[in-house]
């Protein structure tokens, strides 16, 4: 892991908070996982931007809480046209739970990827979830031993980058599934230049998701057109109503692709 010096303030309390909380007293899940890239690749055929649109209730970056059910919060995600979900799991800095993302899985049929800041192998094991995020600058040379860990319980294993020796080092311990976060960990700075620098350089083969900074809809279409296969929205999609800020994401295509009812309506 890299010093926390280096991290903002914000991040590296969180890192500490990772690092205390405790180990899961059960033993290795097992998951039959719905698949992200499936799921992302069916919303792009169907005409929608592949949005994964995130229940997160607060956050160090965004003022105020959400304190509606999460499950709400869920379904009025996938209603808008949410490919698929993010749930936070990490309760001291965004007001999350593995118990919200428990119900919201059981409530919704699209794939769902557990946010949190997973540190050690046994932290995989808190809740079941079809994704797991991974974040390589954290994890550091323990990265290809979590990959594979989160493979063995059926998770799909989401590795987060932030430039191009992290795609690297993700590539290289065998991510099929790579999150670009365009926010600058040392100063929580965003700038969609970072995924369009670093989108280039991964294989052809890898699903890549664009993270942060997503705040309308011509962002999603600058993504879009960088590469990404996916977008991971969380705030613009919080920040208001629920169904119709995704809606409105998802939406967010190129005119030359929209239909032509759209075009007459």
């Amino acid at each position: 892991m890299n010093d926390s010096d280096e991290l903002a303030p914000a991040v590296a309390a969180i890192l500490r908070s990772a690092e205390a909380r405790g180990d899961p007293e059960r033993g290795p899940v097992s998951v039959d996982s719905r698949s992200l890239p499936a799921a992302l690749a069916d919303a792009e055929t169907d005409g929608r931007v592949p949005v994964i649109a995130e229940v997160k209730p607060t956050s160090p970056t965004t003022e105020g809480t959400r304190e509606e059910d999460p499950v709400a919060l869920a379904e009025a995600m996938v209603e808008g046209g949410a490919a698929a979900l993010s749930v936070l799991t990490e309760p001291d800095h965004f007001g999350g739970s593995p118990e919200n993302l428990r119900r919201i899985r059981e409530a919704v049929d699209v794939p769902v990827l557990r946010k949190d800041f997973v540190l050690r192998e046994a932290q995989l094991d808190t809740v079941e979830a079809d994704v797991i995020l991974l974040i390589a600058r954290f994890v550091g040379d323990d990265l290809p031993d979590l990959v594979a860990a989160a493979r063995e319980r059926g998770f799909q294993p989401l590795v987060e980058v932030h430039d191009e020796a992290e795609l690297r080092a993700a590539i290289d311990a065998g991510a099929e599934i790579v999150g670009v976060n365009n926010r600058d960990l040392a100063r929580l700075e965003v700038d969609l230049e970072t995924f369009e620098s670093v989108a280039p350089q991964a294989p052809d083969d890898v699903t890549l998701v664009a993270e942060s900074g997503i705040a309308t809809p011509d962002d999603a279409r600058r993504m879009v057109a960088a590469g990404a296969d996916g977008l991971l929205v969380g705030s613009a999609i919080m920040d208001g109503p629920i169904s119709e800020n995704t809606r409105e994401l998802t939406r967010a295509r190129p005119d030359e692709t929209r239909t032509s009812e759209e075009t007459q309506t």
